[in-house]
Parts: C-alpha cells; sequence; structure tokens
C-alpha cells in the first residue's frame, strides 16, 4: 500500500496507458497485486500488496444470479487481474460495483467493470467529484496526461442518498451512507448465515494512518462507533480500505487514534501553537504512541495540520449536493 495525498507516483503513465488498452483481464500467469482472502459463502476480500501495487483493498461477492464488486483499485492493471480472479470462480454476470468514495484509488478500475457489464453505484456526492476533487491529488504542476486520465474515469452510473438494498439472489447487500472520511462514504454490509461481512472502505483504516484531506473527524469518529456495534460474526469480517482484515476492536482502535488526534491538536491550540510548532511539538507524541502504524511517516504531519485546520473552521472539503427531494 502507498499513501494517497499526493497520489500514485510512480504509476501516472501505467493508469494512462491503460486506459487506453484493450478492456480484457491479464494473463493469469501475472503475479496478483492483491491478496484473495475468502470470507466464506463466496464473499471476497482483495488485500492490496504491501508494495501498494493495487493502491487499496477491494473485494466482491457471488450470489447465485450474479457479481457485486466493492472498488475497483488505483489502475485498471490490478482490476484486471481481479476480474480474471473473479472469472475462475464464476461464469456469472459482473451485476453490480459499488465505489465506496471518491478517491482514485477506489475507482480507477471502473471502466474494466463497466465493459464487463456492470452497474456503478455510488453515494450522490461520487460521481461530479470522480472528475474534479481527484485532480487535486496530482499538485499544482498537474500534467496534461494525468489531467486526461482523471477527467475520463469511469464515473457511477447510479446514485443514491442514503441507503440502498441489493440482492444477488441468495445474497443480500445492504449499502449505507456514512459521514467522515469523504462527504460520500459508502459501507458495504454483505449478510450471509455465519454473520456479516462489512466492507468499510476508508471510513476504516486497520493500524493505518489515514488521509484527512476531505475529513471531518469528529462524524467520523461517530460513525466508527456505529460500525464497531455491528455484529460481524464470530470472525470479525471488516474490511477496511487499507490494512488487513480487522475485527470490531479493531475498528475502535482506528477511532481512539482520530479522538487522540483531536484531542492533541485541540490542547495545542488552546495553547497558541500554529503550523510547524503545532507540529514539532505533537510529532513525538503522536509516534509513541502510533509510530508503528502503517503509513506513519507519510501521514502524521499532515494529520495534525489537517486536524488543525478542521477545529479552527478554516479547512476546505468537498462541498456534498444537497439531498434529493
Amino acid at each position: 500500500m502507498r499513501p494517497i495525498r499526493f497520489l500514485f507516483l510512480g504509476v501516472f503513465v501505467a493508469l494512462f496507458a491503460s486506459l487506453t488498452s484493450a478492456q480484457t483481464p491479464a494473463p493469469a500467469a501475472t503475479p496478483l497485486p492483491f491478496a484473495l482472502k475468502p470470507l466464506g459463502h463466496n464473499i471476497y476480500a482483495a488485500i492490496d500488496d504491501a508494495k501498494g501495487d493495487a493502491g487499496a483493498n477491494a473485494g466482491f461477492v457471488i450470489g447465485d444470479n450474479g457479481v457485486l464488486v466493492i472498488d475497483t483499485f488505483e489502475n485498471e492493471a490490478a482490476a484486471k487481474l481481479l476480474l480474471a480472479e473473479i472469472r475462475k470462480l464464476t461464469p456469472l454476470p459482473i451485476k453490480f460495483v459499488v465505489n465506496t468514495h471518491y478517491h482514485l484509488d477506489h475507482v480507477a478500475g471502473n471502466k474494466v467493470f463497466r465493459d464487463a457489464g456492470a452497474v456503478i453505484i455510488a453515494q450522490q456526492n461520487v460521481p461530479a467529484w470522480i472528475h474534479t476533487e481527484n485532480l487535486k491529488f496530482f499538485g499544482d504542476k498537474i500534467k496534461p496526461e494525468e489531467k486526461f486520465m482523471v477527467e475520463n474515469l469511469a464515473v457511477p452510473d447510479l446514485v443514491y442518498s442514503e441507503s440502498l438494498a441489493l440482492s444477488l439472489g441468495n445474497t443480500t447487500a445492504s449499502i449505507n451512507f456514512f459521514p467522515g472520511h469523504t462527504g460520500g462514504d459508502s459501507v458495504v454490509t454483505i449478510h450471509d448465515p455465519n454473520g456479516i461481512v462489512v466492507f468499510c472502505g476508508d471510513l476504516f483504516w486497520h493500524q493505518t494512518l489515514p488521509n484527512l484531506i476531505d475529513a471531518s473527524t469528529e462524524p467520523w469518529a461517530r460513525t466508527l462507533s456505529s460500525l464497531a456495534e455491528i455484529k460481524s460474526g464470530p470472525h470479525g469480517r471488516f474490511v477496511p480500505g487499507h490494512g488487513d482484515l480487522g475485527t470490531g476492536e479493531d475498528v475502535l482502535a482506528f477511532r481512539a487514534y482520530l479522538l487522540d488526534l483531536r484531542a492533541m491538536v485541540a490542547e495545542a491550540i488552546k495553547e497558541g501553537k500554529t503550523g510547524d510548532d503545532l507540529v514539532n511539538a505533537l510529532l513525538p507524541k503522536l509516534k509513541e504512541k502510533y509510530g508503528s502504524w502503517n503509513f506513519f511517516p507519510y501521514f502524521a504531519k499532515s494529520n495534525l495540520t489537517d486536524t488543525a485546520a478542521e477545529l479552527r473552521g478554516e479547512k476546505k472539503i468537498p462541498q456534498a449536493r444537497r439531498p434529493f427531494l
């Protein structure tokens, strides 16, 4: 996995080339950029490899009349490999894709699955943000080919406001909007005989510092409390957007990180600290408790500055569409 604040250095060329390549599954012999983990009853998590070749986690569910895919990785090469793995398991149609939010590392493979026949679904704020908000991750010196790539990503075909239910025959998927990470985040819960599998997208990062560029951490903490209460069965099957499979306790540990971050930053602001002074004062404390978490070197400083901007009311976040009437 790689951090995504200034997204995907080293994969821009691959992303651009994949958008213009033939939309056919890659050869089975190609090494997988993810670990495919069976969760029982034809539910699978695809966990990004240690190098971040897929960019994020994804997953899929095979029902008795079709397949539901959750997220499509940061590049089409990884998406093609995921499609190839699905085809090894079933010839059933790819009926649906759910984008858990708009960030590039979760939507760049959309076209692969649309070409395979899927209807792409997301919360109502996602389609516009895919083509606009993703541009900021490339910085002020965005290249023409990078801009072209973002503006030509496949966007959702179907949107919802608060909740949506999907049927795959013997399997039911519930899609629900929760606030916190971007303002357009979906959680997908799959009901099976052993309990519930929860695909959290980037609302849950397992022992991994999060990208807070669009975040509102106060409602996010409430969201995590709600997610942790879901009875996910004896195996604690919560699929994060980044990191390995987790339990309800892991979800609460991530919530504790956000609350610790808010408390540290609030105290520093109360003491009059700003900018580098705030970061330098708090970074050792944050490292002492969370320095072993993934992405700490990449996101620790920006987590502090983003949270400070949020608490001061100065943070710019994507503006959500008005709810459906």
